[in-house]
């Protein structure tokens, strides 16, 4: 039976509560129906746009395979078309071509990493001043971003990043390093190694070594300086391309569990490593979130001229044994 409260509206009973609580259900369904069906039209009406994105990664290096993901999902979400385009080899003048053959294709957004600002500053600046909107993510700092003329920067602070590897590793004892750089043409890279030596409190000297990209010649080296060098603390790696050859090296040396180990992102490889303890910590820059946000973010700036008022740090974080389930499930794929 209904009641009336003070104010003189209706108060139902139990019985008509019991009776109204699967109306209200199917109520929402339905609006919520609606409103994704609204939404669904609406989004049919703008999508349609092109994205590129271009990055510095030669063809080797797996750990792109996260970043061709997150374009190739949120192009799907937002019912846009995207595309990854790279130098093969990594050539960075090859790469200034490949942006300047995608700025002539008149896309509607284009993301690309500033690998070496000396080189790819000026095509950025010419498709920017074509019109065309840039975000800048991976390689590069916000205020370089903002200097060739980039709406943001998703990304990791590779300086702050290996800043606070460094300060970690103090923590934990280290006083010396070598520093795996597979990439050593990319500057912006080796940011990492300097923070870390920062971090540590020691000059970066002939810690970082130039390792080259085939993985026999880099596991030759890390053996090669380990066994020059058998003082060293630490290892640090700036991806799967110098960390899967570095793990190797350190198996063979006997020196697993032995060495500090640290390594910059993950792959499949580096899971096992840190699942086994021949690896302390990866740190994840969260490659997934550098690509995937940027085509939501472009793709709402074209329909809706709206655009977030801050750049993205997209890492770092770091990544022990005790965090690995999630990371373990999507490594190389999402993580």
């Amino acid at each position: 039976m209904t009641t009336h409260g003070q104010s003189g509206r209706a108060i139902p009973s139990r019985r008509e509560k019991k009776i109204m609580k699967p109306m209200f259900k199917k109520l929402a369904i339905a609006t919520a129906a609606a409103l994704a069906l609204g939404g669904a039209v609406g989004t049919a009406q703008a999508e349609g746009e092109k994205f590129i994105l271009v990055s510095h990664a030669p063809d080797s290096d797996s750990w792109w395979n996260t970043i061709k993901n997150g374009i190739t999902l949120a192009g799907e979400q937002v019912g846009a078309e995207v595309e990854y385009r790279n130098p093969p080899t990594g050539d960075l003048a090859d790469m200034a071509r490949i942006i300047e053959q995608a700025a002539a294709s008149s896309p509607d957004g284009i993301i690309t990493t500033l690998a070496d600002p000396d080189v790819l500053s000026q095509p950025i600046r010419d498709a920017v001043d074509a019109g065309i909107p840039v975000i800048i993510i991976n390689s590069g700092t916000p205020e370089q971003a903002a200097d060739v003329g980039a709406l943001m920067y998703v990304g990791q602070p590779e300086y702050d990043a290996g800043l606070a590897a460094g300060m970690r590793a103090k923590r934990d004892g280290v006083g010396s390093f070598l520093c795996v750089n597979h990439v050593i043409t990319n500057p912006i890279v080796g940011e990492r190694c300097a923070g870390f030596a920062d971090g540590l409190g020691v000059d970066l000297g002939d810690s970082m070594m130039d390792s080259g990209v085939d993985p026999s010649e880099i596991k030759n080296k890390v053996m090669a300086y380990l066994e020059t060098n058998p003082d060293t603390d630490a290892i640090l790696t700036l991806g799967p391309t110098s960390a899967d050859p570095t793990i190797e090296a350190v198996k063979d040396l006997g020196l697993d569990g032995e060495i500090y180990f640290g390594t910059f992102d993950l792959g499949d490889n580096i899971v096992q490593g840190i699942k086994d303890g021949v690896i302390q910590w990866g740190i994840d820059q969260q490659p997934f979130l550098q690509a995937y946000l940027p085509v939501i973010v472009l793709a709402n700036y074209q329909r809706f001229g709206v655009l977030p008022g801050n750049n993205i740090n997209s890492g770092p974080g770091f990544v022990t044994a005790d965090g690995l389930e999630k990371v373990e499930e999507f490594a190389g794929e999402y993580r």
